[in-house]
């Protein structure tokens, strides 16, 4: 028999494992692999994609955020630049106030009542418009004495009220909005040594 065979008479003696091997296609190994290549990099581009998202999404929440802090910001400015354009003009009406109460408190001559009537009137119009843009009047009489809301004027020895107590009020200091506009003028107790001793 000679050494040389024919291809022919292989291919029609190979047993069908042999011919599966011959018939299947060179490429798919390599289709495999390349197959999970492209399930890893699919992956990494949906992960990519997540952090991104994320990224925008919390500078979006920043930005908000911001924006917040900013409106919240200029409003308040807003405020304090209303108030202390109400603050200056208050503190020169403050003095009209005090001469209707000086007015009311001179005259009390019966034939005067009328006048007081109608000064009393104005007077109650006025503090009613200033009150409602936020402006009080400190109570001081037989307050302690506070220096942020008081300015001591005189001290007067006395034995009926305790050291520091405010017992008159020379003229009404006012607060608008939490600031002291005008302190209010006051006369305070002050104990003596004497009479300190004379109690003990």
């Amino acid at each position: 028999m000679s050494p040389h065979r024919d291809p022919h008479e292989l291919e029609k003696n190979d047993t069908p494992e042999v011919a599966a091997e011959r018939e299947a296609p060179p490429e798919a190994e390599t289709t495999g692999s390349s197959i999970g290549s492209s399930d890893i990099s699919l992956a990494e581009q949906l992960q990519k994609l997540v952090l991104e998202k994320q990224e925008l999404m919390n500078t979006f929440v920043r930005r908000q955020a911001d924006f917040e802090n900013y409106r919240k910001r200029v409003e308040k400015e807003r405020h304090q630049d209303r108030h202390r354009a109400l603050d200056s003009l208050i503190e020169h009406i403050l003095p009209t106030l005090d001469a209707f109460d000086r007015a009311i408190a001179a005259h009390d001559d019966p034939a005067y009542a009328d006048y007081n009537k109608g000064f009393e009137l104005i007077r109650r119009q006025l503090w009613d418009a200033l009150a409602k843009q936020g402006l009080q009047r400190i109570d001081s009489l037989g307050k302690q004495f506070d220096p942020h809301y008081h300015h001591a004027i005189e001290q007067v020895q006395t034995t009926e009220q305790t050291d520091g107590t405010v017992i008159d009020e020379l003229q009404p200091g006012y607060v608008f909005h939490g600031r002291v506009l005008r302190p209010a003028m006051v006369r305070v107790a002050s104990r003596s040594t004497k009479a300190s001793r004379a109690e003990n």
